[in-house]
């Protein structure tokens, strides 16, 4: 059990923190997901089983700024996650980290999400 890989760690911290969270269509659930390189949160209303919204630092207006970090890139992805949320009438949300620590870019994402109005 003490042998366990990375993703086999980050899985089992994911599972622990799915088993409390859940999103509706009031209350989606805000999912990170992290590599390398991009981020990905997506807006999932767990009731239906259904994907409300997808933004990803892999498009194309992310990948023009050359001179940014990775984490004022999830700073920015938060700010355009927050602005299509109220376009769509999501007014708060679930925080869910992926089972991801809450530092760095998983936390930059979050709180200029709050900060552009976005209640997680």
């Amino acid at each position: 059990m003490a042998n366990l890989t990375r993703k086999q760690r980050l899985r089992r911290r994911h599972f622990h923190i799915r088993k409390r969270l859940y999103g509706t269509d009031e209350k989606p659930r805000l999912l990170v997901r992290k590599s390398l390189k991009h981020m990905e949160a997506s807006l999932i209303n767990d009731l239906t089983g259904e994907t409300l919204l997808t933004l990803t630092t892999k498009a194309g207006s992310f990948s023009a700024v050359k001179k940014e970090t990775k984490t004022e890139q999830a700073s920015r992805l938060g700010k355009l996650l927050a602005d299509k949320a109220r376009e769509k009438g999501i007014e708060q949300a679930v925080f869910d980290r992926g089972g991801h620590p809450y530092h760095g870019r998983v936390r930059a994402l979050a709180e200029n999400a709050r900060e552009a109005g976005l209640r997680l």
